[in-house]
């Protein structure tokens, strides 16, 4: 009986001390050699315009509902608008099904888009691979997807994640890397053509080389998207101030089926995971339309169906990198308390040229009268990480703040791209994978606990020694 008091009163102890000792950080000494940062050249076969009158271009797919289950399918016609009809079926050539969609197109400065076609595509199957066509007689084209699994709590998927691509060499070196992962579908966490870095005609002329460059992934598989700084496109020298016009034209998602009142915030549910996609360059403090949205939408999780919680947000909350240092600490005084009550599981975001990721931290204890101003080891919080290594122009962000802060677990100033394998409820593995001058080299990796089940058997353990250990006493 002693003992077992003893272990009673050890357990909470150990876990205890777990969560206040943090090992310290590490900061890659990895110094990448120089390789090209800049946009690969119109006329390379990346960018190359399928052949054929009026021949579908830039096809990319996203999930089109909330259950998953649904997809739509865009893609971009120039010569004239032309049909707006997808054929599918679960064949190769036997296109058994179709759907109807609709065309929209819009002006930047003087460049006229193309015809922007998008078709929701729904009912279907879990677990099926489906075959689909697009376009017109002889300048159709055919591709596939996978829909997946049914929603279930151990369900295995496997995500990519993927942030700030751009369409340099070293962009072309992640998609390829990534192609040869095995994932199933994209987590993008923003910033996607970089166009806006063009001027005048040329913004448009580089939306569509990206669409055309990523369509070798976007067209078979599912990328979910969320908006950057440089899809913001705020650029009155040419009369154009409307935010996010170019990527709301081309890259819709299925925010109305989580009932959000915009694109630019919605969550999806795939599965074995819920995700939720939030927008750092919308409003977002108390009573704002994404705030009300986002306390609704982490109430209706159930993680009894979907274990994994994941949000997707552009800015870092934390970050130890000169570049956006603080950027994001307006949202993390909002939603950080919020994403540990809820027991977020991983939080991904971009921005910040670099790889990094952080320890389960928390600074909720402060505020502008309590001094607390140090960020401490919780083991209810999310693990941060920094994803916005894609390869674009701008090159990396290759200054770190020194000392390493105790919240930062690894660090490194390279392109690349990550893996998240949810394995089923309990635990997922997860990858970061460098991109050095074109070789593909792992290099982060750790087994990812779930906190919402991890703890719940944590407890169920600890509870079912207690009431054994009363019986012990009775008898």
């Amino acid at each position: 009986m002693k003992s077992l008091l003893f272990q009673l009163i050890l357990v909470p102890f150990v876990i205890l001390n777990f969560v206040n000792n943090v090992n310290a950080g590490i900061t890659s000494r990895f110094v990448r050699e120089e390789w090209p940062s800049v946009d690969i050249p119109l006329d390379h076969e990346v960018f190359a315009v399928p052949k054929g009158y009026n021949a579908p271009q830039q096809v990319h797919i996203t999930q089109g509902n909330y259950d998953g289950n649904a997809v739509i399918i865009s893609w971009v016609t120039f010569d004239e608008p032309g049909s707006s009809k997808v054929q599918y079926g679960k064949s190769d050539k036997n296109y058994e099904f179709s759907a109807e969609g609709k065309m929209t197109n819009y002006t930047f400065y003087k460049y006229n888009s193309g015809y922007i076609h998008h078709v929701l595509v729904d009912g279907l199957e879990y677990d099926t691979k489906y075959y689909y066509k697009i376009g017109d007689g002889d300048s159709a084209r055919e591709f596939w997807f996978q829909t997946p699994p049914m929603i279930g709590p151990d369900v295995p998927y496997k995500f990519g994640i993927i942030g700030d691509l751009g369409q340099t060499y070293n962009s072309l070196s992640t998609l390829e890397h990534y192609m040869e992962s095995g994932a199933q579908s994209v987590l993008f966490v923003g910033d996607l053509s970089y166009a806006d870095r063009y001027k005048y005609n040329d913004v448009g002329i580089r939306w569509d080389s990206w669409g055309r460059f990523v369509e070798k992934s976007t067209a078979y598989q599912p990328w979910i998207w969320s908006a950057g700084n440089h899809e913001i496109e705020d650029m009155p020298y040419m009369n154009e101030v409307t935010p996010f016009k170019s990527y709301l034209h081309r890259y819709p998602t299925p925010y109305l089926a989580s009932k959000s009142s915009s694109p630019m915030w919605y969550a999806i549910r795939r599965a074995s995971a819920h995700i939720i996609v939030l927008s750092s360059y919308s409003p977002f403090v108390k009573y704002t339309p994404q705030c009300k949205w986002l306390e609704e939408e982490l109430n209706r999780v159930d993680r009894k169906k979907t274990p994994w919680l994941i949000v997707l947000v552009h800015v870092p909350i934390y970050n130890s990198n000169e570049a956006h240092f603080m950027e994001g600490e307006s949202m993390r005084a909002v939603f950080e308390e919020w994403f540990i009550h809820h027991k977020v599981d991983v939080i991904f975001s971009g921005h910040v040229h670099a790889y990094e990721r952080s320890y389960r931290i928390s600074n909720i204890r402060y505020n502008v009268s309590s001094g607390e101003r140090f960020p401490v080891p919780d083991e209810s919080a999310p693990v941060y990480i920094t994803v916005g290594d894609g390869g674009n122009q701008e090159g990396l962000a290759g200054k770190f703040r020194d000392p390493q802060p105790d919240y930062s677990a690894f660090r490194e100033a390279s392109y690349g791209h990550s893996t998240l394998e949810i394995m089923n409820r309990t635990h997922a593995h997860y990858h970061w994978n460098r991109n050095d001058d074109g070789k593909k080299v792992a290099i982060d990796s750790f087994v990812l606990n779930n906190q919402y089940w991890s703890s719940n058997v944590r407890e169920r353990k600890l509870k079912r020694h207690y009431l054994n250990g009363m019986r012990m006493i009775a008898s």
